[in-house]
């Protein structure tokens, strides 16, 4: 599986709408770097700067150091490579000058949510502010918040999802402390650009797909990886009605490096591959079939799990496409 990772990532390096050049010798600042999207993110850019001689630095925001070396003990060479101990909750302090800021940092455990959704909040919120502040104070070219496809709620079966829209969230629903959080973090995001002049951009993932995951990611994604490497049967707490499209994590490096580099500033941009979209229990029954598996209904209530109710969310990527973005398979 590693093998297989790495071949993706390293294919990110041979893709032509990212203005690469742009990277030539600056620093970039990421939190989260020991994240699913993060730590493929600082992956690709070594992979990158070995490749083509880029000179990048990066500075990694991490709240385990030990975890991040461990992590990222093999990419060696010409990676120039700075790991601080520290949370986006509290004020971020960093000497040197940064060119770019993408911020992963984020709470992504449904159940996390439920249990501790003042501490999803803050992270959230805190965070968003804080690094918006070192971007302002340190002048960036571009930085890019990572948010959710969770901002839109529950959107009508048959509805293609764009930018412009948003869900309706009651606060009184601990759940929601992802998804209303999210939508402050986009509002910090579009008032420092309105404000401050801050060149804040918005990616709103859908559900990230890889190889590279931890046993401790209760994604739906990771858990049917986990089942078809373990040979286990799958178990659906659902029906799986819910409709999503999903995105494979070398094409979410791509996205966030689109963005980064040719977003519009105060923008949001969706970040899926639409010929993915499918309900979970096709998608299901497609690794069941592939790898012999058995599925086994235990039906239950949504919200006993911490999960979304039924949900049918179609992302437009017009916006990201207009960058010139587009999934790996389609040019490679």
């Amino acid at each position: 599986m590693i093998d297989i990772q790495k071949d993706n990532l390293n294919r990110v390096n041979e893709v032509t709408f990212i203005p690469w050049n742009d990277l030539q010798g600056k620093t970039v600042f990421i939190t989260g770097a020991t994240g699913l999207v993060g730590s493929a993110l600082v992956k690709s850019l070594c992979l990158i700067n070995q490749e083509q001689n880029l000179d990048i630095h990066l500075i990694l925001l991490v709240r385990n150091i030990q975890k991040a070396k461990d992590q990222f003990e093999t990419i060696k060479g010409k990676n120039t490579i700075n790991i601080i101990e520290g949370d986006v909750t509290g004020e971020i302090n960093v000497s040197e000058p940064i060119d770019y800021i993408v911020h992963c940092a984020s709470q992504t455990a449904s159940r996390e949510f439920v249990e501790h959704a003042v501490e999803t909040i803050q992270t959230t919120v805190y965070g968003a502010d804080h690094v918006l502040r070192l971007a302002r104070e340190k002048n960036v070219k571009s930085i890019v918040f990572l948010s959710s496809m969770e901002v839109y709620g529950y959107p009508e079966k048959g509805h293609l999802v764009s930018e412009e829209e948003i869900g309706t969230f009651s606060p009184l629903n601990l759940r929601n402390s992802y998804p209303i959080s999210k939508i402050m973090g986009e509002m910090l995001c579009f008032s420092y650009t309105q404000q401050y002049g801050v060149p804040a951009k918005i990616v709103r993932l859908t559900q990230i797909v890889g190889t590279d995951v931890q046993d401790a990611d209760q994604r739906f994604s990771a858990y049917l990886l986990r089942c078809a490497v373990k040979k286990k049967d799958i178990v659906l707490k659902s029906k799986g009605e819910s409709e999503r499209s999903y995105l494979y994590i070398a094409d979410a490096v791509t996205a966030i490096l689109t963005v980064l580099l040719k977003g519009e500033n105060g923008k949001a941009y969706n970040a899926a591959d639409e010929k993915t979209y499918c309900s979970i229990s096709e998608i299901a029954s497609s690794i069941a079939k592939e790898y012999g598996l058995k599925i086994v209904y235990d039906v239950q209530k949504e919200s006993a799990n911490s999960y979304l109710d039924t949900l049918y969310m179609n992302l437009n990527i017009k916006a990201l496409r207009k960058l010139g973005w587009r999934p790996l398979d389609e040019i490679i």
